[in-house]
């Protein structure tokens, strides 16, 4: 599951787009692109993979993603009608209103907000709602209309607290391109391999590093170990495969990369406060 580059189309006439969607399945293809996306989701219910993160998204989410993050919906099964997903998202290039724009002094709040982006930021709370209707609103737009409402929405964004980091691990701030793409490139691998057998020689080779020189730089660019790391994502999977599969505990941790059933236990409860059938429970009671 590499991450590929995708070139967001975009009329020539405009400065940046803004697309409704209504399809049966969003297009399943891990991918990234420099411009920033901010996702309406109307309709739908399924997996997202942002960064580093695996997790559900439902109805009404509103998510925006700094530049080249990648990522990627799979949605659950069609409804009746062959229609299951529908969404508002605008892409917006950073240097769209010209190359000095984000560097003009009032918009250094909106600058270092979309440098945060970066990680994924899942808006929630009263800005959700009014970012949703900013957008709907946004779409009935033309002319400068519609790049003064995308303004008044990312001033509303920066001064609001109402949001949660999506993949926190996934973005350093002092990252150069080459940094970019060798964390890219070890996150594609792990989560192309994440149920198999991982080494740190294997990673050490596709970083271009000594094993010694791996392990330190990621630990420097995610602040964590790359084995806590993996363990996240291969918990994440089993925490989605708990709640969407009948299949039993230790085909789960099996499938979800864990040696033995009594290795899953002890990280699950140490990452999760609960036990996996408790957490099958909490999760059905809600």
């Amino acid at each position: 599951m590499k991450a590929k580059y995708h070139q967001v189309p975009k009329q020539t006439n405009t400065t940046f787009s803004i697309r409704h969607d209504i399809l049966p399945q969003f297009g399943t293809v891990w991918h990234y692109h420099p411009e920033i996306e901010l996702h309406y989701l109307i309709k739908g219910q399924g997996m997202r993979f942002i960064g580093e993160n695996i997790a559900d998204f439902y109805d009404d989410e509103v998510i925006l993603m700094g530049s080249n993050i990648p990522h990627m919906w799979k949605g659950n099964n069609q409804d009746d009608d062959g229609n299951y997903v529908e969404a508002l998202v605008v892409h917006f290039h950073p240097e769209s209103l010209g190359k000095d724009f984000m560097s003009i002094p009032e918009i250094k709040v909106i600058r270092n907000y979309l440098i945060m982006a970066q990680q994924g930021l899942l808006i929630i709370g009263e800005t959700k709602k009014k970012v949703q209707k900013l957008m709907i609103k946004m779409k009935e737009q033309t002319g400068i209309n519609r790049i003064v409402i995308l303004l008044r929405i990312f001033e509303l964004l920066s001064t609001s607290k109402d949001y949660e980091i999506i993949s926190a691990s996934y973005i350093n701030e002092n990252f150069n391109k080459p940094d970019q793409a060798r964390i890219n490139n070890i996150f594609t691998f792990t989560f192309n391999n994440f149920k198999n057998k991982i080494t740190i020689e294997e990673l050490a080779e596709i970083s271009n590093l000594s094993a010694t020189s791996f392990c330190r730089y990621f630990k420097s660019a995610t602040k964590k170990s790359y084995f806590e790391f993996l363990t996240e994502i291969r918990l994440n999977y089993a925490c989605r495969e708990l709640l969407n599969s009948d299949n039993n505990i230790k085909s789960i941790a099996e499938d979800s990369g864990f040696e033995n059933l009594s290795n899953f236990y002890r990280h699950f409860k140490n990452y999760m406060k609960m036990s996996p059938l408790e957490y099958k429970k909490v999760k059905y009671i809600d």
